[in-house]
């Protein structure tokens, strides 16, 4: 059963939404984070999905108090946002992040992401492939490179990669459905990683529709916010595969 990941992305310690990457089209909602990751724990949630923002634009974590507040409500963190230094990894760990996803340095510079992934190893070392137009972005969404994702992959697949979460920006925030052809390829090409579907889950329709086609993960962001998907759906797939509309 595909397993679903709330995300929870973070602007000055708040909770915020995106519309396309697009850091001038964002929504700042009033639960603070660690009320949201208590919540989605309550739901039965394990696995959390955190973007600091902040980080992302300032090159470096910069909210650790809040994934220090997060960490303690008992969810597993997969944290980005800023991670460009052995030195950051260090720190979001210390604040309790248990995975941490890193986007650029993977795509800028392959070797020192490689480096990381011996050290820290695969079960804890996430790639964040954001996509767009076919090509990886970087930079918090504002850069975009030459590199495919496949190539990516390929590259760090002998280091031991077994974690990848593929966000189609174009997508992203929009709920009108995942890219299904993009991950389908992907987790049928590359069968010993676990790739994540994120961006434009728009209801439990897709989340079934993804179940159904074999993909392992999903990344659920807006589509919470905007009461497509209910905690009481969230709380009854994971009990029982199902959602209360399709029972």
């Amino acid at each position: 059963m595909i397993e679903i990941i709330p995300a929870i992305d973070i602007i000055g310690g708040r909770c915020v939404r995106l519309s396309q990457g697009d850091y001038e089209r964002k929504r700042v909602y009033d639960a603070a984070p660690a009320e949201m990751a208590r919540a989605y724990a309550d739901c039965g949630v394990r696995r959390i999905h955190v973007v600091d923002l902040d980080g992302a634009k300032a090159s470096r974590p910069e909210n650790l108090a809040t994934l220090e507040a997060l960490a303690q409500v008992g969810v597993d963190i997969e944290w980005g946002g800023g991670i460009k230094s052995e030195q950051a990894l260090h720190d979001i760990f210390n604040a309790g992040a248990r995975w941490a996803i890193v986007g650029s340095v993977a795509a800028q510079q392959p070797d020192l992401f490689a480096e990381w992934l011996r050290a820290f190893g695969g079960e804890r070392m996430v790639l964040g492939a954001d996509i767009r137009n076919g090509k990886v972005a970087t930079h918090g969404w504002l850069r975009e490179s030459e590199l495919g994702i496949e190539a990516l992959v390929e590259r760090f697949l002998p280091e031991g990669l077994s974690q990848v979460i593929c966000t189609d920006i174009s997508r992203d925030g929009m709920l009108q459905g995942p890219a299904f052809e993009l991950y389908t390829h992907l987790q049928e090409a590359y069968p010993t990683v676990d790739f994540t579907v994120s961006g434009g889950i728009s209801g439990m329709e897709d989340i079934r529709r993804l179940d159904a086609l074999g993909l392992r993960k999903v990344i659920v962001g807006k589509a919470i916010y905007e009461n497509k998907i209910t905690l009481n759906d969230i709380q009854s797939w994971l009990q029982n595969g199902s959602s209360p509309a399709s029972m």
